[in-house]
């Protein structure tokens, strides 16, 4: 109770503590607009780096992601199995699994254009906070991907 040695075990002492509760309640706040478009969290994106790149490979969007084969696999063909996306290897390099937008996957993100601002309303925070927190936690990933 009023050991300073174990001050580092509070939990009200941890960065990882809020970062991981607020990711969850994100996510959780993105489940009724994503359902709206038969996506996860997950699938939404994926779906929004293929919206930007239209066709990648798999290893190069698991980097983009910070996701693993093991991971991104699975979603890849439930996204291609709505037809959403399309995998084919690379004739090239049989080793390289080349992911596509569909058109149908391509029309998908007029009806997710709503989703950002649905979010920045239940978030609210102001654009200056925003931005601050966006930069730290990108500095966080580039410290930990090292």
């Amino acid at each position: 109770m009023g050991d300073k040695n174990y001050d580092c075990l509070k939990i009200e002492n941890q960065i990882c503590f809020p970062l991981y509760v607020c990711a969850k309640e994100i996510v959780r706040r993105y489940k009724p607009f994503l359902d709206d478009l038969d996506l996860t969290y997950t699938q939404y994106i994926a779906m929004m780096v293929l919206w930007d790149v239209r066709k990648t490979n798999v290893k190069e969007l698991g980097e983009k992601l910070f996701l693993d084969s093991g991971t991104l696999t699975p979603l890849l063909k439930k996204l291609e199995s709505k037809g959403y996306i399309e995998r084919k290897r690379s004739e090239s390099d049989e080793r390289n699994l080349i992911v596509s937008i569909t058109d149908t996957g391509l029309s998908l993100r007029d009806r997710a254009l709503s989703v950002p601002a649905e979010m920045g309303r239940c978030v609210s925070l102001k654009e200056k906070d925003a931005k601050q927190l966006y930069t730290l936690l990108y500095k966080v990933l580039d410290i930990i991907s090292e």
